[in-house]
């Protein structure tokens, strides 16, 4: 039954993707997840009104209490591994006003990513397929396809080829 409700809330919920325990679902409608996708205890799923989209390839696999905001697009690619308490927000908060949400930029990331625990990706950024962003890394810009980084702010470690 929850699985049906789910499903006709969310702008897409793709077949055989599993919700476990959300602790924050917002602005659903705007959000669109792809099949075979699980997310753990704990996720943060939200949009801002009328902002967004938060849109989610097929097959990811996000660990328990993954934070994802949406103020401005957030897209994620498919096959991606996002680890416990990873961040990913294109918003940030007004100084002065804790209540007031502003955007950062786009966030798009690509296939067969893997997000490390507690790893942050902030507005404004890239990440290109393949790529691994180390466990506590910060991303403040464009990680180029098949790079590691790691790091705050994060910054390219090594590569590897497909």
């Amino acid at each position: 039954m929850t699985a049906l409700l789910y499903r006709r809330a969310f702008g897409r919920l793709g077949a055989g993707t599993v919700i476990v325990r959300p602790q924050r679902l917002a602005q659903v409608r705007r959000i669109h997840i792809g099949e075979q996708c699980a997310f753990y205890e704990g996720a943060w799923l939200a949009c801002e009104r009328a902002r967004g989209p938060l849109t989610i390839g097929d097959r990811n696999y996000f660990g328990h209490r993954v934070h994802l905001h949406a103020f401005d697009a957030v897209t994620i690619g498919s096959d991606c591994v996002f680890a416990d308490d990873a961040f990913v927000a294109s918003s940030d908060h007004e100084r002065g006003n804790p209540a007031g949400i502003t955007g950062t930029g786009p966030i798009t990331i690509g296939d067969k990513v893997f997000v490390g625990q507690r790893a942050v990706v902030l507005g404004g950024v890239t990440i290109g397929d393949r790529a691994t962003i180390a466990a506590h890394a910060v991303v403040t810009r464009d990680v180029p396809a098949d790079a590691t980084v790691a790091g705050v702010p994060a910054r390219v470690i090594g590569t590897h080829t497909p």
